[in-house]
Parts: C-alpha cells; structure tokens; sequence
C-alpha cells in the first residue's frame, strides 16, 4: 500500500484522535469560563423573582432616596457602584453585583467585590442560600482582621454639643462608636462622617453647605481622636447615647461602614448631613428599622438624637464634660481672689506654692489646685503652652496637690446640664399680630431651624442664636394687604461672656430679606447684609450684657440711590430668670455713610416666658428712628416648636 507523500508514518490513526482531544479540550475550558456567567445569570434570575432588587434593605444598602426627578442614591461616587447606572437603577446594580462576586479571585483580595461590599455579600448569600464553599470567594482577611480587633460589643450615638464660635459646628454633631470588648470606651471605634473643608467663615460655610459645594466622607478612627478633637480643643461637652443593638446587628452596621469608608456624596447642611447619613448605618444594622424614612426633609444633629430615642433605642446616657466645662465648674466655686491665683500658676506667672499662700483660703485649696491643673491641660491642648513648660508647671501642681489630700470640704461634682434632646424642638411656627403707629395687623412666621435668642435655653447654648431660612408674613388692617415681612436666609448671633479664663469675641452675622422705611414714608423690601463683632461680660443680676460694632449693606428700593453702606454698634443685656422668663433689651444704632445717607437708631425691649416644652409666648416694643421719622410697634406671639 502505498503512503501519500509528505505524510509521516500513522498520521491518518493521529488526525481523528487530536481533534477528538482539541475537541474535548474545547469543551472543557468552555465550560470553565462560561460556567461562573452561567451561574451568575441564574443567580440573577432568581433574585428578579424574589424582587431583590426593590427589597428595602438593598435600598439601604444602596443609600437610595426618593427625589424630584425619581428615586436615586445620594452617594455621588462612581466607586461604590458597579454598574454605570447603579445610583439610579438598583435592579442594573443587583445583576452588576452578582456577576462581579462570582469573578476569580486576583492577587488583591481586599479588591474583589465580595471583600470590598461585605454588607451586600452578607445579605445576598442569606437571600439567595449561596453556598461559598462553591463560589470563587476569597477570605477578606483585612475585614476580618478588623472585625477581630474591634471586638464589638455594644454601639453607641454620639453627639457633641454645639460650639457656636465654629462655623463647621454650630447645630452640634453627631457620631457612631462601636464598644469593644476590651473593656475601656478610649478604646472605642468611631465612626464619622463630615465634610471637608478649612473654611473658617461662617457665612461662606453655610451658603457652600446649603449647595452641597464640600465632599463628605466617612472615616473609622480611635474614639479617644475624637474626644480629645471636641472635649479638649474645641471646647465642646459630649453626649453619649447607647444604643440596643445585639453583637450581629453591630457586625452588619460595621460591614456598611467599611463599605463606605472614604466614599464621597456631596454634603448638604440641611439634609445628606452628618446626621442623615448614619441613619443609613443603623438601617444596614438592624433591617426593618427604616429611620430614613421617618426624617422630614431636613435634619439636624439633635433631630438625629430624638429619633433614636423615640424608636427606643437608647438604653443609657452619658455625659462627657469638655475641659473648658470643669474649668468653668471648678471656677464657679471659688472668689475671685482664688481664681486669680489658679490662673496665675497656670500661666506660669507664679509658683505652685502660691496654691497653700494666705491668699487661698484652706478649704479651697484643692478646688483651687485641680482648677490650676484643669486649665493648664487646657490651654496645653490648644497648643498655647510649649511641652516642656507644661510639663514642669504640671508636675509642680500635681506636687502641691499631692500634700493637700483627698477633697475633704472641697468635695465636688460637676453637675451635668440638661440633655440637649430634652431642649425645645427644632421648627417653630408662630402666630401673631401687634399695633404699629394707627395701624393694627396680624403675622405668623415659620422657622426650620433652630434656636433663637428668646426660647428657652435648656439643652442649648446661652446667649446663642442660629436662625436658617426663616419666613414672616404679615397682613395689615390698614392696607388690607398681605406682605412677605423677611426672609431671614442666616441669622446667627454669639454672645459669649468673657472671664478670667476665656476671653472669645461675640459676633453676629445676617442675610437676607427685610422690609424697612424708605424716605417716602413707605416700608420697602430689601437685601441686607450685617456682620458684627465685640465682647460680652456675664454681670451678676444683670445677665449677659454686650457690645458690638457692626457694618450693614441695604440694597433695594427705599431711594434713588437703591443702595446704602453703613457702620454703627450696637448694646443689650440679655438675663434668663428662674429658666422660664427671658427677657433682652439692646439700642442700635447705624450711620449709613454710602449711597443712601440716612441714619437709623432702634430700641428694644423684648420678653419671653415658656410656658411648656415646646410652647412659648413673646412680646416686644420697638422704637425706631429712620429719615428723621419715629416709628413704635408692639407685638404679642405664640410660638409652636414642632
């Protein structure tokens, strides 16, 4: 038989068997690759009959929220979806997700989608009964670490008390921690989310905070950070609430907040804020909780705090003091003479032996002594004092104190204020009227936030003012027309008390829309701008008493010019009495030097009385002086928190 030619001995008994192998080959690494697709499309088939997708607890996941233009997530960054329309479309995010963790596991296994949304992994694995023994899941080994050395053991609310002197801080703010069981809180984990940004004035702040102009983050860091950042630095006191959540629904919260470490959505001051965004966390925690979807449209840190104890879930308090709260404190208890000698050794202007001199009386010298020690530390912490005088002239202290005993008659506690959730609600809606010269009229006005100089101070900041977006209208009897009296976009005021310790500049800041006389004799809407600056004394029997000078711009039709720039100052007194009766009366006066030139001088007398938590009534007389004409109006409201 003769061979073709070219064609190597038993090549015609090889062909059929190689291709049978390429063939079987073929199949098989087919089957490898399109195995892991396969299972993904049943996965997702199942899931879309099971309604995932629309599944609340996906939503939370998700951070998903009803709008305008259709419900999508506030989160704003691309990396927390993998799916390019996943902040819109939650089913194309569901088929996206489980495609993405049946992917092979890479070198970086922090990196595959299993590891880096752990929460979702959790809850699809329990809906869709996924075996992991047969998925291409990696270990997580830096999530579990983490979860190792946490430990947690309980979670708590946190919420430092307002610092009014801060732009970033004036509604307070408000945290996570997650407990561990080593025993100590300073070893705690707290969870944050804030925006960032150095900006330092408070208007700017506030109107790049009203557009969502700054990024927010979460981050995890040691709680200890965080209480030595507010108890110590900023002044503020901090308020603890824990919470009743069990070790799984704390291991969920903590999967959610992995995910979303350094992931940004853009922060909004009224609503995607500090406080609106942990809701999410505590949703993912514990499913069927949905306090997302008990908030209004706004929220501030405290709303945040009511919530949570509304739905019941605050089972301690506790109050953590700032040092600047002690020092005050432990001032509260001595003469004057005494708190000079304590501030005198704190400073180092003189010795520590000064503490046992005849200038301190001995049953106040401990209380004396701790009070040196507390602001050393304080002014320490602000960095006003170099490491190696603190150390000399706290050693030195803590030698005389040493020799002085226990307390004995000095024996002290500081007593903790009242909780800032048990202070009046945030809205207020008034209802109104009053007499102006021959005219009589009747006005109501409406405030979404969130404290004014005339409500009661309990579980709020004395002699502080934060007013966004308040509306007052107003129908005279005479005109028989109905007018929009202000617009009151920010109006924040800060009298802060100078003492022997602290020593911080009061200032006022407004903006808005204001109806004012015009040389024609009629009231005219216009734009105003003040800002203020000046200092406040805490006078006993007389109450908190100020100075201020100040600048305001008009702009608006009250004369030819339609513009006016001026300068002027201002003093009152404002005094509390017995908690319930509040009364304020200030003089101002402005000189408007550009533009329209005219003068207006005002006086003022107001009162309030707080007749229950959220009710309250207040009356006033003003007496103003513009164009060389008087002007006296009198007023009587009822004022609604809700």
């Amino acid at each position: 038989m003769m061979k073709k030619k070219g064609m190597p001995p038993c090549a015609s008994g090889r062909i059929p068997f190689l291709f049978a192998l390429l063939f079987i080959l073929a199949l098989s690494c087919g089957d490898a690759s399109g195995q892991p697709a396969a299972s993904a499309d049943v996965l997702v088939r199942k899931a879309r009959g099971l309604g995932l997708a629309q599944d609340p607890y996906w939503l939370t996941l998700l951070h998903y929220k009803p709008g305008i233009a259709g419900r999508r997530s506030l989160v704003d960054d691309p990396r927390f979806f993998l799916s390019p329309s996943g902040n819109r479309d939650p089913s194309a995010e569901m088929d996206a997700t489980l495609h993405a963790f049946l992917q092979p596991a890479g070198d970086d296994e922090a990196a595959h989608p299993v590891c880096r949304f752990v929460a979702r992994f959790a809850w699809l694995k329990e809906r869709l009964a996924l075996d992991e023994t047969k998925l291409p899941v990696p270990e997580c080994r830096r999530f579990n670490n983490i979860l190792r050395d946490i430990r947690p053991s309980s979670v708590s609310l946190i919420f430092p008390a307002a610092h009014i002197n801060s732009p970033a801080s004036m509604f307070g703010h408000t945290l996570l921690t997650v407990d561990t069981a080593h025993g100590s809180r300073l070893l705690a984990w707290a969870i944050n989310y804030t925006a960032v940004t150095t900006e330092t004035f408070g208007p700017l702040f506030a109107v790049k905070g009203l557009f969502g102009l700054y990024p927010g983050y979460f981050s995890m860091m040691p709680y200890y950070t965080k209480l030595q950042e507010y108890n110590d630095i900023e002044q503020r006191d901090i308020w603890e609430y824990r919470l009743n959540f069990t070790r799984d629904e704390i291991t969920r919260l903590l999967m959610h907040a992995y995910e979303m470490d350094h992931i940004r959505s853009d922060y909004y001051f009224f609503d995607e804020n500090c406080s609106y965004v942990l809701f999410f966390l505590l949703d993912a925690g514990r499913p069927g909780l949905r306090l997302t979807d008990e908030c209004r449209p706004w929220v501030i840190p405290l709303d945040t705090v009511r919530l949570v104890q509304q739905n019941g879930l605050v089972v301690d308090t506790a109050w953590r003091p700032s040092r600047a709260s002690r020092v005050r404190s432990l001032a509260s208890l001595l003469p004057q003479q005494e708190r000079l000698a304590a501030r005198s050794v704190a400073l180092g202007e003189s010795r520590a032996q000064r503490l046992t001199g005849p200038d301190v009386a001995q049953e106040h010298r401990t209380v004396t002594a701790d009070l040196a020690a507390e602001y050393l530390q304080y002014r320490y912490a602000k960095k006003e004092v170099p490491s190696d005088a603190f150390n000399e002239r706290f050693l030195q202290i803590l030698g005389e104190r040493s020799r002085m005993g226990g307390a004995g008659k000095g024996d002290y506690e500081i007593p903790a204020p009242p909780r800032p959730d048990q202070g009046h609600l945030s809205n207020r809606l008034s209802f109104g009227g009053g007499v102006r010269e021959n005219d009589s009229f009747i006005e109501m006005g409406i405030r979404p936030a969130y404290h004014g100089l005339m409500d009661d101070d309990s579980g709020y900041v004395e002699g502080s003012q934060i007013i966004f977006t308040g509306i007052g209208l107003r129908y005279s009897f005479e005109t028989e027309r109905l007018m929009l009296q202000n617009v009151d976009l920010i109006d924040i005021v800060s009298i802060s008390p100078r003492g022997d310790f602290f020593q911080p500049v009061s200032w006022k800041v407004r903006t808005g829309l204001a109806r004012k006389p015009g040389e024609d004799g009629m009231d005219h809407l216009v734009y105003d701008l003040t800002a203020g600056a000046g200092l406040a004394w805490d006078i006993p029997l007389l109450g908190l008493f100020y100075v201020m000078g100040e600048v305001e711009g008009d702009l608006g039709g009250r004369s030819e010019e339609r513009w006016a720039l001026g300068s002027g100052g201002s003093a009152g007194v404002l005094r509390s009495i017995d908690g319930t009766w509040k009364i304020h009366a200030f003089a101002r006066d402005v000189y408007y030097a550009l533009g329209d030139r005219h003068n207006a001088l005002e006086l003022s007398f107001q009162a309030g009385f707080a007749c229950r938590a959220n009710g309250s009534l207040t009356a006033g007389v003003t007496w103003k002086r513009s164009y060389g004409v008087r002007d006296t109006e009198g007023t009587l409201s009822w004022n609604l928190f809700f």
